[in-house]
């Protein structure tokens, strides 16, 4: 079965699917391994792996999809990948999700904010009209060539027009087409009561640490409504806080082993990383009268 065929299936069997940012491909690793459905490659822990530097539109169409394919390349579960605003007009968004498609993602997220966009919950975002925002997703549509692979329609709208406003523009973009509409940093447990209730579409929530919607746990979105919750970039925030403890470990004790329950033992990373399976190619192919 093609990941898209999968992600396809779970958006349409009961329950919520669970989604974790990777900022690179160990750590969706990680995460198939743990058993989740699928992963999330968004641009910010894109960005900040690549190249260090945080999501304001500096990561190219080009990059992204090379990241989305190496991840896909790896990983069994349905990798949903962020597509930004198509990082352009109309024939760039078509470019986008045919790359995004021939890299190996299962869907992908398209948004109304200008180009260059900023991170959801930053301040100073711009948005396009609903009208060129709903255009952009016909182009979307029907650029794909595997009528599985998911478009996911996010609005900004919240922080620029209100929730009225982001709850009428999810609307509309779930009546052009889209199969799952998200609206981006809702600012309270009230506001993201309401949206389910009033975008009569499949809905995706971001729980980020530290941005602006209040966090809930994964049944309490189910409850309300909510079909795909993703925490988009807490891998990178907790890759982030081990990395300066083992610094630290380095500068104050003069070794990195002082605290070895806060990592993977080198044996583990190895099976994590696959290294027998790479490995066995010899033995695997050898015939008995060969070895």
């Amino acid at each position: 079965m093609t990941t898209t065929r999968r992600f396809r299936d779970l958006l349409r069997q009961p329950g919520v699917i669970r989604s974790l940012g990777a900022h690179d491909v160990f750590t969706a690793r990680l995460i198939e391994l743990a058993g989740l459905e699928t992963v999330f490659i968004g641009g910010f822990g894109t960005t900040a792996s690549l190249l260090g530097l945080p999501d304001v539109g500096l990561l190219t169409m080009t990059e992204m999809a090379d990241a989305v394919r190496r991840m896909a390349q790896r990983v069994a579960i349905p990798v949903v990948a962020d597509g930004d605003t198509g990082h352009g007009d109309l024939h760039n968004v078509v470019r986008t999700v045919q790359e995004f498609e021939r890299a190996g993602a299962a869907g992908i997220l398209l948004e109304d904010q200008v180009t260059p966009k900023r991170c959801g919950h930053f301040e100073g975002k711009q948005l396009i009209p609903a009208d060129e925002m709903a255009l952009k997703l016909k182009a979307a549509l029907a650029a794909r060539r595997d009528p599985d692979f998911v478009i996911i329609a996010r609005t900004d709208a919240r922080a620029v027009e209100g929730i009225d406003g982001a709850i009428q523009r999810a609307r509309r973009y779930g009546l052009t087409g889209a199969d799952v509409c998200f609206i981006e940093a809702p600012q309270s447990i009230d506001e993201l009561r309401r949206i389910p209730k009033e975008v009569p579409h499949p809905l995706l929530v971001n729980m980020l640490t530290g941005g602006v919607t209040p966090i809930l746990t994964v049944d309490e979105l189910q409850a309300l409504g909510y079909k795909i919750v993703v925490c988009p970039i807490e891998s990178l925030l907790v890759c982030g806080v081990a990395i300066q403890r083992l610094i630290q470990n380095l500068l104050t004790k003069g070794r990195v082993d002082a605290d070895p329950e806060s990592m993977l033992t080198f044996a583990q990373v190895k099976d994590v990383l696959g290294l027998n399976d790479v490995l066995g190619w010899r033995d695997r192919l050898q015939s008995p009268a060969e070895s």
